[in-house]
């Protein structure tokens, strides 16, 4: 009788063991949960942030990019009819070299 006494408390034992696991387990699981809540919203947050600023930033600084790409085209334009008549003028300069050379 006094061995299975002793087998019960023990099972007792174990199980208020077990059940102080249990409730430790519980507190973990729901300190998990809150903090999957708290990781949630701040995803959300993040989520808002890239769609309402970053993107419609970035779409600011493309559409600048753009702007200047143009202004710099346009800005060259000039530079480059300049470029073409310099090139005819000395090629205009060269046929007459050779014109002089020719009559002389």
């Amino acid at each position: 009788m006094t061995s299975l006494e002793g087998k019960f408390d023990s099972l007792e034992d174990r199980i208020t063991s077990l059940e102080g696991k249990f409730n430790s387990l519980e507190d973990r699981i729901t300190s998990l949960e809150t903090q999957v809540i708290d990781l949630q919203a701040q995803i959300k947050d993040i989520h808002l942030i890239l769609e309402n600023e970053i993107r419609i930033n970035i779409q600011r600084v493309a559409e600048g990019h753009l702007d200047l790409s143009r202004n710099l085209h346009n800005a060259m334009e000039p530079s480059s009819e300049v470029e073409m008549l310099a090139i005819k003028v000395r090629k205009l300069e060269s046929d007459v070299n050779m014109l002089k050379q020719r009559l002389a």
